[in-house]
Order: structure tokens, then sequence, then C-alpha cells
């Protein structure tokens, strides 16, 4: 459970499309618009992990190709999400847009962020703490899963309103992004050799 908690931590403050997101709303709309913009996101990846565990678990538990392939298939996403965040140079780069997208722009990043299926397949699919009782673990997950999930997101939120204000020199963002790869790769670690 250890590294369970672990994996979503580290899975959790590395950027993808939802918390850069989330950043720049905070950014460009300020506190207000980025809390609605929060709450679409935790209601959609719930949505998401729910997807993933009610239709993906039962095809990866009865087929361990298909566990493998897709185990496999998201801890190399996460490699390159890693290696895009370490490579994309001396910028954070928050995405804005000229109106907030408010609590259903949440939902729908979610529904199509690929991040999110893919960390929800790595954590549901593997990190196993209670084999033998499959509902249980499930439970204990979502619970951990949204115990990590809402204060690093609401400190992303609060990221994207304070940097908003910095001027920040070209070598501090570098060593920002080069941390947040780090802790990518240090999911992917996890992943590997957590057991299946």
């Amino acid at each position: 459970m250890i590294i369970f908690s672990l994996a979503v931590f580290f899975l959790l403050i590395t950027p993808g499309p939802g918390v850069l997101t989330l950043a720049g709303v905070g950014s460009a709309f300020g506190s207000n618009s980025g809390l609605r913009f929060l709450a679409g996101l935790f209601v959609g990846t719930n949505v998401v992990a729910l997807t993933v565990v009610s239709g993906l678990a039962a095809m990866v538990l009865a087929n361990d190709h298909l566990h493998l392939v897709l185990f496999v298939a998201s801890v190399t996403y996460l490699i390159y999400l890693a290696a895009r965040i370490a490579l994309s140079g001396t910028k954070i780069a928050f995405v804005t847009s000229s109106k907030p997208p408010g609590f259903w722009g949440g939902m729908a990043l979610q529904a199509i962020n690929p991040k999110a299926y893919a960390v929800n397949t790595a954590l549901f699919s593997g990190f196993a703490f209670l084999p033998e009782n499959l509902f249980a673990e499930t439970l204990i997950k979502l619970l951990i899963i949204n115990a990590i999930w809402l204060p690093v997101h609401v400190l992303w939120l609060y990221a994207g309103i304070t940097l908003h204000r910095l001027e920040l020199p070209a070598k501090t963002q570098l060593r920002i992004n080069f941390i947040m790869a780090i802790s990518m790769l240090c999911v992917v670690a996890l992943a590997v050799l957590a057991p299946r």
C-alpha cells in the first residue's frame, strides 16, 4: 500500500494536461474560475477511474497478455511524458484560453485526457496489495487516490496563480521541469518493481 501511495503521489505531482490546464486557468482567471475547473477535473478523474475499473479490470485480470500489453503501454506513455517534460526547455508552459473553461470543461478534459487513462490503468492493474480481495483493494485505492489527488491539485492551482506573478529565471524553470520529469520516472520504477 505504501508503494501504491508513493506512485499516486509522484504521478499526480507531475504535469499532464489536467494539472497544466488547471494551473493555466488559475494563472489567467484566478481562484474562483480555478476552483470550478478543479471540481470538474475531480469528478472527471473519478469517472475515468470507475470506467477503467469496471471496463478494463475484468478483461485485464482475465487475460494475462492483455494485462501485460496495457501495463507496458501505460509505462511507455509515462516515460514519454517524462521525456517531454525534461526536454521542454526553460519555459514552464501553462495552457490558457480566452475564457475560463469551468466545471464542464474540467470534466471534458479528463474524459479525453490520455494521462488519466494511462495513470488509472497503471494504478489499478498494478500495485497489488490485497490480491485475495480485489473489491476491497479497489475501494482502498480509490480512497488513497482521492486523498492525494485533491491537495496536490489545489497546490497546482495555487502554483499557477502564484507563478503568474513571479518572473522566474530560465535556470529555475529548467530545474522545475527536470524535477517533474524525475518524479515521473520514479513512478515508472515503482510500477516495474511492484507486484502484479
